[in-house]
């Protein structure tokens, strides 16, 4: 690929973010910590200097919901979320101490023993996918088994009854691209409609849950107490289900299926998994490596400093970029090669560091353990359909996953 000229270089734009790789491997070399031109906003590429930034919340915070909460230009999307709750901060755009307090309140609900209790389950939910399509000789492997395991797992959890899977991918896309800040007008609008139809389905629930509390998520935010003892406000419990839902399912979603695509453009690869089940811890965490479903994240510096040597005002905003860090030759080897046996897989930053560790991580990782192990020992032979897969990505500035996958497969014998 050619070089681009930096002063020209459109970081968000559509295109750059379908095709990002060049770009990043280019800034890492030329301007790891690159300020966009006419704008306080710095883009931080290499894994040390982006790890440095994510574990000192004090000097760069994620108190950056003004970069996601700013009226639209169109009244038509603002006169639509006037019908809904204010967004507040809780868990995302919050810093310690205070994001302690919300965090606390769902810890428990992703304990490594409670997820690792979920996964007799969860094999349930995969092979009752699986079995949907077996006879088949292909399938529309996103809309069949990518989107609906990770939602019925967040649905089961948050409390919300499966047949609504439609309406939850509905409003978490609607959330995700509200985060993503590349929609057209049309679309801005139609994700304001949605987000607000969320606000009151699940505020509903929530006034549902302290009349009659139950064994899930939403009945805990509804009825579990802080500060010294008052309920979470509508806006508050409302925030922390939002971005539950989204980090529950759109991240895990986007995982397995890049991680399919993957093994089909690396067969040697996914013949070696085949061959080794044993290597597919080690493989999930490669495949959260190249696939990054968070791209990056938000800080906004809270004084004067400097990163790689480039000096930072205090107010700006940082746009730290896992994808790229997650390819730094650096730290790891022929980073932009798929190795299932990479001994420092594991030292991705796909859930981030520090204070704002991705919640969900265990969850995600024993979801992608079951989704490719059931795919993998119920269906061989795996090849991308022609004419049927553009290989494109949503267009969203935090978030990457496929538009479409179908594959073709022949049903194992055993």
């Amino acid at each position: 690929m050619s070089k681009i000229e930096l002063s020209e270089l459109d970081f968000f734009s559509a295109e750059v973010q379908e095709c990002p790789f060049h770009v990043y491997q280019q800034l890492q070399e030329e301007a790891p910590v690159w300020q966009m031109p006419g704008t306080n906003v710095f883009v931080v590429t290499r894994y040390d200097d982006i790890r440095e930034i994510i574990r000192d919340p004090s000097q760069f915070s994620s108190s950056f919901s003004a970069l996601l909460n700013t009226g639209s230009s169109n009244e038509e999307v603002n006169s639509i979320y006037g019908q809904g709750y204010e967004m507040v901060e809780t868990l995302l755009t919050q810093d310690p101490p205070r994001h302690r307090v919300y965090r606390n309140l769902v810890n428990k609900v992703f304990s490594n023993k409670r997820i690792e209790g979920m996964r007799n389950e969860v094999e349930k939910m995969s092979h009752e996918l699986i079995d949907s399509w077996i006879d088949e000789s292909e399938v529309d492997l996103l809309n069949r088994f990518c989107v609906p395991l990770p939602i019925y797992v967040i649905s089961d959890q948050l409390g919300v009854p499966r047949s609504e899977l439609p309406l939850i991918k509905k409003w978490s896309d609607a959330s995700a691209s509200r985060l993503g800040r590349l929609a057209s007008e049309e679309e801005q609008i139609q994700n304001a409609k949605d987000i607000v139809e969320f606000q009151h389905y699940f505020a509903g629930l929530i006034d549902r849950m302290r009349e009659s509390p139950e064994d899930n998520i939403i009945s805990d935010l509804a009825n579990n107490t802080i500060d010294e003892g008052r309920l979470l406000t509508k806006p508050e419990a409302l925030g922390m289900i939002q971005q539950i839902l989204v980090a529950g399912n759109e991240t895990s979603t986007s995982a397995i299926a890049g991680g399919v695509v993957l093994l089909i453009q690396n067969p040697e690869q996914q013949a070696m998994l085949r061959q080794h089940p044993d290597l597919l811890p080690g493989a999930v965490e490669e495949i959260l490596r190249l696939e990054t479903p968070t791209t990056g994240m938000w800080r906004r510096a809270t004084a004067d400093t400097e990163i790689g040597g480039v000096d930072i005002p205090e107010g700006a905003f940082l746009m730290v970029r896992f994808a790229a860090g997650n390819r730094d030759e650096s730290i790891f080897r022929d980073g932009g090669a798929m190795s299932i046996a990479r001994e420092n897989a594991d030292s991705h930053l796909a859930f981030g560091q520090g204070t704002h560790f991705c919640l969900g991580a265990q969850l995600a990782r024993m979801e992608l353990q079951v989704a490719l192990t059931g795919l993998l020992n119920r269906t061989t032979d795996w090849a991308l359909v022609e004419g049927k897969n553009s290989l494109r990505h949503s267009p969203n500035v935090l978030l990457r996953g496929l538009t479409d996958l179908h594959i073709a497969f022949k049903k194992t014998a055993h």
